[in-house]
């Protein structure tokens, strides 16, 4: 009997079990003699942790062996005939908590649908040996009491909304000393009890009753029909739809027939019409085919056998394309071969905003084979795909880096589109993963293949193609033979501002925009920062507004009239006087994105001009609606962050401007170079992607930067060796692997003694690896504040992993301490 197999017959059985909480270890429960035959790896289960607190487990395996030193609670009950997660899974959370550093259940409750995690809900029961004598309670205590004395059981939001009804409105807090007290008095008593929040969509349909299928007596109850004029016409309605569309939806029919439900309910009780409520899809999808209607260019014909030819003899490539070489149409080809075969492909992005324009490409090449699963969607719609992919009726899936949990049965390729992308790293909270690297190990598990492809590859991603661990195919040139788009440099020292502010619309990126929208093409212009104006100066002693809980200046929305923590999300009323000497007078500095669009309307006032950024793209389509508005030419300038660069195909774009190259050059950061190249070499490739070459304006001080010289030139290759070089001088990745370890607390002198103390543990094993501790650019977030320390670690397998449970000791250490108990320690492993 194996640690996973089915437990039929044998007595004392365990379970390991991972529930959606951060502990250290997974815990053990015993599996009870009645639920043997139920409980299977994968299943999720009922179970009971400390007093009173009940989850919805995962069974993870079986053991015979009872755990050492713990006396294990029996398994409550099993919530699932078939696993929802399978064997290759449960691998990948465990690989994920060992390598980012955190516990498998921080994986589970990012890797599952909110729906499956049953949310432990709170219930006051009624304790019937108090009687009815309410004599000793309060008003307050009295309702609620009554209430239970009728329905013996509440759930709390009840409770609130009698004591809503009952007075004026009490915030949610005094909801707690009322039922405290209640629970005091021996009243009542508490219990939690799970509650499984997915609920199949169901829809009402309407049908005609069998008797009348029979073409005469139809026509005999028509002809005969002398009152209610109406149903007479919603009958009508309903025969023509079913005619037109096949089925007929309660609420389609009443929409399109003008009628009541009143009406509709006189042709149901006079037996004409039956009512039937039918479970559905909450996401519409296409019939299922495959349509390939275009062919390879030579180049992308010979990319394409190149990378099959990699993926033959190594389980990850690379493909190196510029921007509008066609690399879509590669993955295209690739995934029509994989659903041939029956397999499953993974074709990650790492922005919402890309899959809109995406999916309808391969919409419509692969109809209804395909689904998308991002954060976007609801939690009753992500249930709805994890399902479709568990059973295998969707084969390609098209989502961000959450789209890796998915339960895939026969993963055949993953394809993990603009890899360099910092998006697919997870910031906050844990698992601090990046899916990028996290698609590579699920991968392995199949057996499947990884192809990266990218226009301007990370550093680590173009190392490992170059040196063969990694397959690399380049494909340098644009479809149709059309040349990169030139990159003219407007040196904005030489821009006389009246009032000495920073340059927004110099007068030549004014006299480009002018030409281009006489010959009716479209714009995209590129600033890296959201809202009106970054920050505000008090003309008179230099006063800078600054949030409450963080060391950040306050940035300006004009439409909300507000100012906002871009770190915490605090907003408050905009400032008029300053704080320090009183004065009205200020300066704004800088420029965000909804400054520019104010500007543009005032300079181009005939012109369509739109915004994209996160104010303006919250809802679910939003992105999608812009996007296909530009498409559509209903907007002459589209003005972003860079939502607008990463990987948007526009046909009518003749030019690209970017108009604060000087913020992406100074970063504190190792990556800085390469993160501004790739950032400017991707804005500069929206322009002329289809006729003609277009132009790319940047506007900076420091023409002669080089990285900008690297963007002029559109040579990566020199980028990445002069970027090589300094990695391997000062021991950064691909030479090194990182670990970047931060601490938190509300006292500064505290983090300051945690930090040292904690470095000075970890020094003894690995000094010459460390760099720190000390206060970050921002020193605190939230009212926390920060210090870091930074491990640059060999590529040894085993030195990294001893140094990971080297930190996890040092932690458990520092908490042993009095002092820094209430210390936050974060390890991020792999930062960007």
């Amino acid at each position: 009997m194996n640690a996973t197999g089915s437990p039929l017959g044998v007595e004392g059985f365990y379970a390991e079990i991972i529930i959606p909480a951060a502990l250290p270890k997974n815990y053990t429960w015993s599996v009870p003699a009645h639920l043997l035959e139920a409980v299977k790896p994968g299943c999720r289960v009922e179970v009971n942790l400390g007093k009173s607190k009940k989850y919805a487990g995962i069974v993870k395996r079986l053991l015979i062996d009872k755990p050492e030193f713990i006396e294990t609670k029996d398994i409550l009950n099993v919530l699932d005939v078939e696993p929802v997660v399978f064997e290759e899974q449960l691998k990948l959370w465990e690989w994920i908590a060992s390598y980012y550093m955190c516990s498998e259940g921080e994986v589970m409750a990012a890797a599952l649908p909110a729906h499956f995690k049953l949310s432990s809900e709170t219930i006051i029961v009624y304790n019937e040996e108090y009687g009815d004598n309410f004599s000793a309670l309060n008003h307050d205590e009295y309702i609620v009491a009554e209430a239970l004395l009728i329905k013996k059981e509440l759930r709390l939001t009840e409770v609130q909304q009698l004591l809503d009804s009952s007075h004026a409105r009490l915030p949610d807090r005094q909801v707690y000393p009322v039922i405290n007290s209640l629970i005091n008095k021996k009243t009542c008593f508490v219990w939690e009890a799970l509650k499984q929040t997915y609920a199949p969509k169901k829809e009402t349909y309407v049908l005609l009753n069998p008797e009348y299928d029979n073409e005469d007596k139809l026509s005999d109850l028509l002809n005969n029909w002398t009152k209610a004029p109406k149903q007479m016409e919603l009958l009508l309605s309903y025969l023509h739809l079913m005619k037109t569309e096949g089925e007929v939806v309660k609420l389609t029919l009443l929409k399109k027939s003008g009628a009541t439900d009143a009406q509709l309910k006189g042709l149901v009780e006079k037996k004409i019409l039956w009512l039937e409520k039918k479970t559905i899809d909450r996401i519409k999808y296409l019939p299922k085919n495959v349509q390939i209607d275009f062919e390879l260019s030579k180049a992308q014909q010979k990319a394409l056998e190149q990378v099959k030819e990699q993926l033959g003899a190594k389980p990850v490539c690379l493909l190196h394309g510029v921007t509008s070489s066609g690399k879509t149409n590669i993955y295209i080809k690739l995934i029509e071969e994989y659903i041939k075969q029956g397999k499953q492909v993974l074709y990650m992005l790492p922005e919402i905003a890309l899959t809109s324009q995406v999916i309808r490409r391969l919409q419509k090449h692969f109809g209804g084979y395909i689904g998308i699963y991002h954060s976007k969607f609801s939690q009753n719609e992500r249930v709805e795909i994890w399902n479709k992919v568990k059973n295998g009726e969707l084969r390609v899936i098209l989502g961000a880096r959450s789209s890796v949990f998915l339960p895939y049965q026969n993963l055949g390729m993953i394809i993990c589109d603009e890899e360099n992308d910092t998006s697919y790293k997870q910031q906050e909270p844990a698992p601090r993963y990046n899916g990028r690297d996290v698609a590579i190990y699920f991968a392995s598990l199949f057996n499947a293949k990884v192809l990266l492809g990218s226009g301007t590859p990370s550093v680590e991603s173009y190392f490992n193609g170059s040196t063969g661990k990694y397959g690399l195919v380049e494909l340098l040139v644009r479809y149709g033979d059309l040349k990169l788009p030139p990159l003219e440099f407007v040196d904005t020292r030489k821009v006389i501002q009246k009032d000495r502010s920073k340059v927004m619309l110099s007068p030549r990126l004014i006299e480009a925009v002018n030409e281009v929208l006489a010959r009716s093409k479209q714009i995209i212009l590129f600033q890296n920062r959201r809202g009106y104006a970054p920050y505000q100066v008090c003309s008179t002693c230099g006063w800078i507004p600054q949030c409450k809980y963080c060391d950040v200046s306050l940035t300006f929305h004009k439409l909300s009239n507000k100012l906002i923590c871009h770190y915490c999300g605090t907003t408050y009323p905009p400032v008029h006087t300053c704080a320090a000497c009183g004065s009205d007078k200020f300066t704004q500095r800088n420029f965000g994105t909804e400054k520019i669009e104010e500007q543009l309307q005032e300079t181009f006032p005939d012109a369509k001009v739109a915004r994209m950024d996160i104010d303006t793209v919250k809802g679910k389509n939003a992105h999608d609606v812009l996007i296909q508005q530009f498409e559509q030419k209903r907007i002459d300038i589209l003005v972003g962050t860079q939502m607008v660069v990463k990987g948007l195909d526009f046909d009518n774009v003749d030019l690209v401007g970017i108009l604060d190259a000087d913020g992406l050059l100074h970063f504190a950061d190792f990556r800085v170079n390469e993160r501004a190249f790739q950032l400017i070499e991707q804005v500069s490739g929206r322009a002329g992607r289809k006729d003609e070459m277009g132009k790319v304006l940047v506007q900076t001080s420091q023409p002669t930067h080089p990285v900008l010289q690297f963007v002029h030139q559109h040579d990566y290759k020199m980028m990445f060796t002069e970027e090589l070089k300094k990695r391997k001088e000062f021991f950064y990745p691909p030479f090194s692997r990182i670990i970047h370890v931060t601490f938190k607390h509300k006292i500064k002198e505290v983090v300051e003694r945690a930090a040292l103390q904690y470095a000075e543990a970890m020094k003894v094993k690995y000094g010459q690896y460390i760099v720190g501790p000390a206060e970050p650019v921002i020193g605190r977030i939230r009212n926390q504040y920060l210090a870091e320390l930074l491990l640059k670690l060999p590529r040894d397998g085993k030195t990294i992993n001893q140094c990971k449970k080297d930190l996890l000791e040092q932690v458990a250490i520092l908490h042993q301490h009095k002092s820094y108990r209430s210390v936050t320690v974060v390890a991020d492993v792999d930062a960007v």
